[in-house]
């Protein structure tokens, strides 16, 4: 652990000071992307009611103009069904995941979760966020740096084969949702 440590400048801290440094930053990360999403809903608020409109749809409507346009990528769209379905389990469970981490926090906040509820669904997946990179995660970063100063091209090597198996477990994901809607229509 000490060793691994050493590569985020926490070399002879203590396990518990590691965990407890990567809470506080993984904490600080979340909710300022929470209150980021806060911020852009209550500008484009603020925007809408700039507009020349007339009618409180009218500015709605410029509203959602703008919301639409920032949650128009893949990801965005995924973070905010998740936290639609799921709410602050989302946001628990977001802390583990890949991909998505942001555009759940961010969806929280352009969705006004409320802030305490954030709060509390936060606190457990922090927690789980920290003890996975204060273990395995920081391990895995040494052990890449290692690798990368005995052979570069071994690190470059290790990297396309986790590449490529990522890519082709993306691939079968794809071809199994798109599957039962193609037998679905030939029916």
């Amino acid at each position: 652990m000490t060793d691994a440590a050493a590569v985020y400048g926490m070399a002879g801290w203590p396990f518990w000071a590691v965990i407890g440094a990567l809470f506080v930053i993984v904490m600080g990360r979340s909710h300022l992307f929470y209150w980021l999403g806060r911020g852009v809903f209550t500008g484009a608020g603020r925007l809408a009611d700039r507009v020349d409109q007339p009618t409180a749809e009218g500015r709605l409507h410029v509203l959602r103009g703008h919301a639409q346009r920032l949650t128009t990528t893949p990801t965005a769209r995924r973070g905010l069904a998740l936290v639609h379905r799921w709410g602050p389990l989302a946001v628990t469970f977001a802390y583990v995941t890949v991909g998505v981490q942001t555009a759940v926090f961010v969806g929280s906040g352009l969705l006004r979760m409320p802030y305490p509820r954030f709060l509390l669904a936060s606190i457990p997946g922090s927690i789980a966020w920290a003890f996975i990179w204060g273990t395995v995660g920081l391990g895995a970063v040494w052990a890449a740096a290692q690798l990368a100063l005995a052979s570069p091209w071994a690190l470059a090597g290790v990297l396309a084969l986790l590449a490529g198996v990522v890519a082709l477990v993306v691939l079968r994901r794809r071809r199994r949702v798109q599957e039962p809607s193609s037998s679905a229509t030939q029916t």
